[in-house]
């Protein structure tokens, strides 16, 4: 792909859809084609109506392409990242080697705290999947902290630097306009997102309109220029179920679809972000809306949590949301921590989360019928049916905790052959009662 990038250095335009676009398979579309067992021509065909993206930029040498789309498996997110309080590189890497060990696509570099120029380069050299951010955060850093120095000039020259570090998606929450202010007030919990908070600061000062909004076709020029692909930010999603889905979240997704349009026009792929807080009873209506209003571009959501009161266990509440808005459409979950709404996730809050959302990805994908997704359940079941307990451990999706809680109680080499564990011992496991009985009793068998 190196070599194929150097090739291709001066053409006008490098993002994926530009190729598509002109019928060029690019080496990414083979790669995920390849991963994905579908037709290559799937893919280019695809990403070139805007409904499958490959983030992937020019400058992030060591990356392994991946697709985001409805035509592809379920992917999920990771976000790690340094706060203001807790700002370390190696803390960052080690969280990214947690994220690739056990299968984060994407992973998001939200930090707030620190060299954020360092840890940003830090993370993207370390890792082989693509890194997002969230430039306003930077953007904000770089203004000496106080929201009202921004200004579009900073705010484009923040762009271009991460876009030319590598930075694969930029979250901008461009799709916040001034005349959706009203609509704040009618809330239990006003903004929740960051960004949005931020944009709604500046714009209440200056009584102007959202300067990302306005700075968006200079941003598109810094996006095709490296292929960063944009994650167009939801900045009014809901924080409680009772902001759900509400005028505010809408106009807001409808606003999303016409900068979506404006995106492909200019070969710059696009996939948009999605509701943090919904009933499990909303969801499906949110999919098909996202759907409708931005013209099928993949839909990135957060969770949504299903319920207010899981903290502590908000990476359990959000992937039952997870697991159903999969299910419905989107194709990239967000994963949520256990410390969600607490504190900065440790290491071992990103492992907690990241399976969780293994789990919501992969049973969405089983619901939508994929082809060979049920195929690691199928394996696992004959393997629990035949007390083959190494295979077990080598197929579940964390692997060291299966072993772990199996050894908790029997640790010795020679239970890896027992014929029960410990929760029924040796007498009352219905798997061996079963197989003694169908064995006694030849007429059971189909064979």
């Amino acid at each position: 792909m190196k070599e194929w990038l150097e090739q291709h250095k001066n053409d006008p335009v490098r993002t994926q859809m530009y190729y598509a676009k002109n019928g060029i398979i690019t080496p990414h579309m083979e790669y995920v084609a390849n991963v994905e067992n579908i037709d290559v021509e799937l893919v280019r065909s695809e990403v070139a109506r805007g409904r499958m993206i490959i983030p992937a930029n020019v400058n992030h040498t060591n990356l392994n392409p991946m697709a985001i789309g409805i035509k592809s498996t379920c992917k999920i997110n990771a976000n790690i990242g340094s706060s203001a309080l807790a700002s370390d590189i190696q803390g960052e890497i080690d969280k990214v080697d947690v994220c690739l060990k056990y299968g984060a696509d994407t992973i998001m570099d939200l930090s707030t705290g620190g060299d954020l120029d360092s840890i940003r380069e830090a993370v993207i050299e370390h890792s082989t999947v693509p890194i997002g951010t969230v430039p306003i955060y930077q953007i904000i850093h770089d203004c000496g902290g106080d929201v009202n120095n921004l200004d579009i000039e900073t705010m484009l020259k923040t762009l271009e630097k991460q876009a030319q570090q590598g930075v694969s998606y930029f979250t901008i929450h461009a799709g916040f306009l001034l005349e959706n202010m009203p609509n704040i007030a009618k809330r239990k919990m006003g903004i929740v997102s960051r960004g949005g908070s931020l944009m709604a600061s500046w714009m209440m000062h200056y009584h102007k309109e959202n300067p990302f909004y306005e700075a968006f076709d200079d941003i598109l020029d810094i996006c095709a220029r490296y292929d960063v692909s944009l994650s167009l930010g939801d900045s009014l999603r809901p924080g409680c179920l009772a902001d759900a889905s509400d005028e505010a979240q809408l106009n807001e997704l409808k606003i999303l679809g016409e900068l979506t349009l404006k995106a492909w026009e200019r070969n710059v792929q696009v996939m948009i972000e999605g509701p943090g807080h919904v009933p499990l009873n909303q969801i499906e209506r949110n999919m098909k809306l996202e759907r409708e209003y931005c013209h099928e571009a993949p839909f990135y959501i957060l969770g949504p949590l299903v319920s207010d009161i899981g903290a502590g266990y908000d990476h359990i509440t959000s992937a039952i949301g997870a697991a159903v808005g999969g299910w419905h459409g989107c194709s990239m979950l967000c994963y949520v921590t256990p410390k969600e709404h607490l504190g900065l996730p440790n290491s071992q809050d990103v492992r907690d989360g990241i399976i969780a959302y293994k789990i919501a990805a992969h049973a969405a994908d089983i619901a939508r019928g994929r082809k060979g997704a049920r195929d690691r359940d199928d394996a696992m079941s004959d393997a629990r049916y035949n007390f083959d307990w190494n295979k077990q451990f080598e197929l579940a999706l964390d692997p060291d905790k299966a072993r772990e809680f199996h050894d908790e109680t029997l640790p010795q080499d020679v239970f890896k052959e027992a014929e029960f564990c410990s929760m029924c011992g040796p007498k009352f496991c219905s798997y061996k009662i079963t197989r003694e009985i169908v064995a006694n009793n030849p007429q059971l068998s189909t064979n």
